[in-house]
C-alpha cells in the first residue's frame, strides 16, 4: 500500500519558463538561446546550469545569483508558476489520507517560496537545503524520513530519468515518470525508462487511482 508520495519540483509542480528567463535577462542573452541550450545540456546528460557556463566561460553561479538577489531580480515564484493540477491532486493524495512531500532540486530560497504558496503537502524541501542533490542516494534517504514511509510504500514522481526514475528506483521506491516539460517528454518513450518506472502518467490526478489500486 503507498503511504507517501514524494514529488519532484521543477516542470512536476512548478514551470521552469520563469526561472530560465530571468538568467537569460540577467545575462543579456535572447531568452531562446539560453532555453535552447539548457535542452542541448540536459539531453547530453549534463548539468543544466552548464547552459549559464557555456554563455559564460568561468562565471562564478553563487556570486551571480547573490548579485541577482541583491539587485532585486533574484528568484520569484507565485501560482502562476504552478501547474494546474497541482492544488487539486496533492489535495486529494492528503484527503486519501498519504502523505505528501514536495522535494527537489532547488535553492534554499526556492524552497520559502514554495511553503510560502501553502501547497497541500506535509513536508516541502530542497535540495539545497537538506545539502544533497539529486541522484545523491542521501536524497533519497531524507525523502524516506519526511515521508516516515517504507520504501515500497512510497512512491516517488518525477519527469528526469536520472534525477527522478532511475536514483529513486535503485533506492527501493516505487517510481512514477511524468510525462510533462522538455524532459518528460524527451524520454517518455524511452524503453529504459518505461523499464525503471512502476508508472507513467500524463497528469498529477492520475495519483490517486494509483495510491487506491495499491490497497
Amino acid at each position: 500500500m503507498i503511504r507517501a508520495v514524494a514529488l519532484d519540483i521543477g516542470e512536476t509542480l512548478v514551470r521552469d519558463d520563469r526561472y530560465w528567463a530571468s538568467w537569460a535577462d540577467w545575462l543579456g542573452v535572447p531568452r531562446h538561446t539560453l532555453a535552447a541550450l539548457v535542452g542541448a545540456v540536459v539531453a547530453q546528460g549534463r548539468d543544466n546550469a552548464d547552459a549559464i557556463r557555456l554563455l559564460r566561460p568561468g562565471v562564478d553561479l553563487a556570486a551571480e545569483y547573490r548579485a541577482r538577489e541583491a539587485a532585486g531580480r533574484g528568484e520569484r515564484l507565485d501560482e502562476t508558476d504552478l501547474y494546474d493540477d497541482v492544488r487539486p491532486a496533492l489535495a486529494a493524495l492528503r484527503d486519501a489520507g498519504v502523505r505528501v512531500v514536495v522535494a527537489g532540486n532547488q535553492t534554499r530560497r526556492a524552497g520559502e517560496l514554495l511553503r510560502d504558496l501553502d501547497l497541500p503537502a506535509d513536508v516541502i524541501a530542497t535540495s539545497d537545503e537538506w545539502g544533497c542533490p539529486k541522484p545523491d542516494p542521501d536524497f533519497f534517504a531524507r525523502v524516506l524520513e519526511a515521508g516516515t514511509a517504507l520504501p515500497h510504500e512510497t512512491l516517488y514522481v518525477g519527469d528526469h530519468p536520472v534525477n527522478d526514475v532511475h536514483p529513486a528506483r535503485n533506492a527501493g521506491l516505487l517510481t512514477a515518470h511524468l510525462r510533462r516539460g522538455p524532459w518528460g517528454h524527451l524520454w517518455a518513450d524511452d524503453p529504459a525508462v518505461r523499464a525503471a518506472a512502476d508508472h507513467s502518467i500524463d497528469t498529477l490526478h492520475d495519483l490517486l487511482s494509483i495510491v487506491r489500486d495499491s490497497a
